[in-house]
């Protein structure tokens, strides 16, 4: 055993030395984090002081974890040019969540002294049952994205390193686990910016490489005449079309309703900051995902003899075509794509967890005391999802469109109207989780299921569902909410105490 440890350090010395540099900065950023961390509001949402570079960087870097790199550019391996429709359908969602939802929620989060997806969606619908079924649909999705997280990195790790996938996912959850449960929200921020950039680099490292392996830009076009290549080509040809634009849009949405995105704009410090995150973070994607998307078809002309699982085929150009200074850059950068998620959606599910499940049945505890169980909740989660990624239920993007397209289904309505329209409730708000909930998890049972994906028939009958039964009940609109939704109230506002559903 001891041998083979030390052959494995000796091997790939480079790969160690570089993930030793990169834990030391985890370490520095949660220390750093830790003493910046005065109260819940700072271990949460940074004090919702942070400025849009910052932010911007981080709103990436949350989303393009290994999920993009080895995901989505080896999908296109197997799905072929109609998978590059993903990089302008990212920018437009990318868009639409900094126009049509960032200022306004950062205003709402902050006149109602929300720190939470859950406890604003209580707070604007005056609503305990809301908040609390809000809490449980973040933590499911949650688990999904997360397995999906973790089996990337054992994916490259295994391939690219030769470790056991299962001692993978059991080193990243003890490193991930440590310093976002130190460190909160501020260390998270500080750790994505600089992964951000890092990513940057490693997409541009990885696609020119690729590119070149291939025989240059042009030879794209030679898989065409490979076994099976015409169908890449064409639309339907290497995907259906109902599922391509279904995924797209499910692994997408998250930028306007996942909690782990919207976070980002909790911390916002004004309105100066919301317009710079905007065009960073969106042409951030532009630029990445535009490296990142075309690589998977690239790999056909280097990987020709072809490889079913599309997970493994960024893994295996690691391993095969680039050199070890170029391969373990390129695998740590991976690395932290994946933790920079991962942090992310630890601390939402811990702060949901404690904020909006246990703070509602156990009212009245100081402020101390739920930040201790937050981090509890962080250790926790990370190991139940280790446990569950040891052997996961599905492969990298089918576990990543399922949680967007939970999250779109449930949250789209409550969030996107709830935000811009007066009317809406309590009522109106759990039936339509309850109703898209249904919908996404019989639509394969139902006529024509085939040609439509399900996040587009959930999404609708939730947000019609919603509609309804808002109009038919009482309007759960108070006096500052309607003074947000008019515009009157200032993204600069300073939080003012809120009548906490749980304690009425």
């Amino acid at each position: 055993m001891i041998d083979a440890i030390l052959s494995n350090l000796r091997e790939y010395w480079m790969v160690h030395s570089l993930l030793v540099l990169y834990t030391v900065m985890l370490a520095h950023h949660a220390w750093s984090g830790n003493r910046k961390t005065k109260g819940l509001a700072d271990y949460y949402v940074g004090g919702r002081s942070m400025g849009g570079w910052v932010i911007g960087l981080s709103f990436f870097a949350t989303y393009a974890s290994t999920n993009s790199f080895v995901g989505f550019s080896g999908r296109t391996y197997s799905w072929g040019l109609p998978w590059l429709l993903f990089i302008p359908t990212a920018v437009a969602f990318s868009l639409f969540a900094w126009i049509v939802v960032a200022p306004r929620l950062r205003a709402f989060t902050a006149a109602m002294d929300s720190l939470t997806i859950p406890d604003f969606i209580g707070f604007r619908f005056r609503s305990t049952p809301a908040r609390v079924f809000a809490a449980i649909i973040v933590i499911i999705a949650s688990f999904f994205y997360m397995t999906a997280v973790y089996k990337g990195i054992g994916e490259l790790l295994s391939v690219f390193m030769e470790l056991p996938y299962r001692l993978s996912i059991v080193i990243v959850f003890f490193i991930v686990m440590t310093y976002t449960m130190i460190g909160g929200f501020i260390s998270v921020v500080k750790t994505d910016s600089v992964q951000g950039v890092v990513m940057m680099i490693a997409a541009l490292l990885l696609f020119t490489g690729t590119v070149s392996a291939a025989g240059g830009l042009g030879s794209f076009a030679e898989v065409r005449r490979q076994p099976g290549g015409e169908a890449l080509f064409t639309w339907g040809g290497g995907v259906s079309v109902p599922l391509l634009l279904g995924t797209m849009v499910a692994g997408l949405v998250k930028f306007a309703v996942e909690p782990r995105q919207l976070s980002r704009f909790f911390a916002l410090e004004g309105e100066r900051a919301i317009r710079t995150g905007m065009w960073v973070s969106s042409l951030t994607f532009a630029a990445v995902f535009s490296l990142l998307i075309p690589v998977g078809i690239y790999a056909r002309r280097v990987l020709p003899t072809g490889i079913e699982d599309t997970d493994l085929v960024v893994p295996t150009l690691l391993s095969e075509v680039f050199g070890p200074g170029t391969s373990a850059f390129l695998l740590v950068s991976m690395v932290a794509a994946a933790m920079s998620s991962l942090d992310s959606v630890l601390l939402v599910m811990a702060s949901t967890t404690e904020r909006d499940i246990v703070s509602v049945l156990r009212p009245g505890r100081s402020e101390d005391h739920e930040m201790a169980w937050t981090k509890a909740w962080v250790a926790l989660f990370a190991f139940i999802t280790m446990l569950i990624s040891l052997n996961p239920p599905g492969g990298i993007v089918e576990l990543t469109a399922f949680s967007g397209a939970l999250y779109g289904a449930c949250f789209f309505p409550a969030l996107v109207l709830g935000l811009h329209w007066r009317r809406g409730n309590g009522p109106a708000v759990i039936a339509s989780f309850a109703v898209g909930i249904v919908v996404l998890l019989t639509w394969d049972f139902m006529p024509g299921s085939a040609i439509v994906h399900e996040i587009f028939p959930a999404m609708l009958l939730s947000t019609g569902t919603y509609a309804l039964v808002s109009v038919a009940g009482e309007d759960g609109a108070d006096a500052r909410v309607l003074a947000l939704i008019a515009g009157e109230a200032s993204t600069a506002v300073t939080p003012v105490a809120t009548p906490d559903p749980r304690r009425t």
